[in-house]
C-alpha cells in the first residue's frame, strides 16, 4: 500500500471513530443539551406548583432549555419524589422539596427514602404559615377557636398525615387540650376552599398561598406561627406570644438525585440562585408574604435542613409522634 493510500485509509478510520464516540450513548455532552424535567410532588395551582413555575420561567434562559412542569401528587409530596429518584442521576431531572415532605423524616416510622439520596440545589422560598377561618364563619378570633375546641370538635384541613401541619395540629390536640381532627386534602385547591364549603371548621396554610381569598375578604388568619407579628396583619396574635413555641415554617426548596456530577449540580445551583435574585422573583417572595431572606444558596441549604429537622423531631418528641428523646428546653421548637 502507497504511503497516500495509507494516509487516507488511517484518515477514514479516525473519522469513523469519532463519529461513533459522539453517537454513543455514554458520550459526554454539554450540559443541559435537552430539556429538563422539574417535578412537582403537588397538585396544580398550590404552592409548589406556583413557585417551581416561577423558577422555571427564569431558570430557562441561563440554562437554554425548556423546563416542563410535571405535577406528580401523592402520599405527603413522596409519589412525586420517588419520581426524580427513580430518574438517571444525570440533572435532567429535579423536584420541588417542602418542609411537609421533610417533616416525614422527623416521625416514626421513617419514611423509605433518606436524605443522602437527594442534594439540595438550594432552598428557594421560607414563609410563616398560620391557622385561618372563613371571614363569614362561626369564628372570628383564635379565641373563638380556642373556647370551641375544649368541648367541640374542630376539623382542620391540613397537607397530609406526617406533615410539619400535622405535628402542629398534635401539638394543640396534645399539649392544649383541643378536639382537633386532621382532615388531609392532597389537592391544593380542595384544601383551600375547605372552610368555605363547609369541609373543614379551620385551615392550616401559608397566607401568601391563600392570598387572593384573603384579599377577596373569604378567609382570615386567625393565629401565625411565628415569633412576632406580621406587618401585613398586625391585629394577629403569633403563637409564640401566646407561649405556644410551635414555628415550624414552611420553605420549599429545589432537590437533585444524589450521584448527579457536580459540575452539574453547580451548573444548576448557579441557574437557581440567578433566578431566585431576579427582581421579578424577589417580587413574587413579597406577593407570598415570605421572608425578604428566603432563598438559602446550595453550599449552606444542607446546614439549613440540618437545623429544620432537629425543630421537627423537637415537636415530633413533645406530641408523641417520634421515638426520639424531647430536647433538654421543651417546648422549644424553632428560634427565628
Amino acid at each position: 500500500m502507497s504511503p497516500r493510500m495509507r494516509d487516507m485509509v488511517f484518515a477514514a478510520a479516525s473519522a469513523a471513530g469519532l463519529a461513533l464516540a459522539a453517537a454513543a450513548p455514554g458520550a459526554a455532552q454539554e450540559f443541559p443539551s435537552r430539556p429538563i424535567e422539574f417535578v412537582v410532588p403537588w397538585g396544580p395551582g398550590g404552592g409548589a406548583d406556583q413557585v417551581a413555575r416561577k423558577l422555571a420561567s427564569l431558570m430557562e434562559p441561563k440554562l437554554k432549555v425548556s423546563m416542563p412542569i410535571v405535577n406528580v401528587p401523592g402520599a405527603t409530596g413522596q409519589t412525586g419524589l420517588t419520581k426524580m429518584l427513580t430518574a438517571p442521576p444525570d440533572g435532567y431531572s429535579i423536584s420541588v422539596f417542602i418542609g411537609d415532605t421533610f417533616a416525614l423524616q422527623a416521625g416514626t416510622p421513617a419514611p423509605k427514602w433518606t436524605m443522602s439520596e437527594i442534594v439540595p440545589l438550594g432552598v428557594v422560598i421560607q414563609q410563616p404559615s398560620a391557622f385561618l377561618v372563613a371571614t363569614n364563619g362561626k369564628f372570628n378570633s383564635w379565641a373563638d377557636v380556642e373556647k370551641a375546641g375544649k368541648t367541640e370538635t374542630i376539623r382542620v384541613a391540613m397537607l397530609g398525615f406526617g406533615s410539619a401541619d400535622d405535628l402542629t395540629i398534635n401539638y394543640y390536640v396534645k399539649k392544649k387540650g383541643l378536639k382537633f381532627v386532621a382532615v388531609p386534602f392532597s389537592k391544593p385547591g380542595e384544601r383551600y376552599s375547605a372552610i368555605l364549603g363547609g369541609h373543614a371548621d379551620i385551615l392550616y396554610e401559608q397566607i401568601g398561598d391563600v392570598r387572593n381569598f384573603v384579599d377577596n375578604k373569604q378567609m382570615k388568619p386567625v393565629l401565625v406561627f411565628a415569633d412576632k407579628r406580621d406587618e401585613n396583619f398586625k391585629d394577629v396574635p403569633t403563637s409564640v406570644e401566646l407561649g405556644d413555641k410551635v414555628t415550624l415554617p414552611q420553605f420549599r426548596s429545589i432537590m437533585v438525585r444524589a450521584g448527579t456530577d457536580p459540575k452539574i449540580i453547580k451548573a444548576l445551583g448557579d441557574a437557581l440562585a440567578v433566578a431566585a435574585k431576579d427582581p421579578e422573583y424577589v417580587k413574587y417572595l413579597q406577593e407570598q408574604y415570605a421572608a425578604s431572606g428566603s432563598f438559602v444558596a446550595a453550599d449552606k441549604a444542607r446546614a439549613f435542613l440540618d437545623g429544620e429537622l432537629t425543630a421537627m423531631k423537637a415537636l415530633a418528641a413533645q406530641v408523641g409522634m417520634t421515638k426520639a428523646e424531647a430536647p433538654a428546653a421543651p417546648g422549644e421548637t424553632k428560634k427565628n
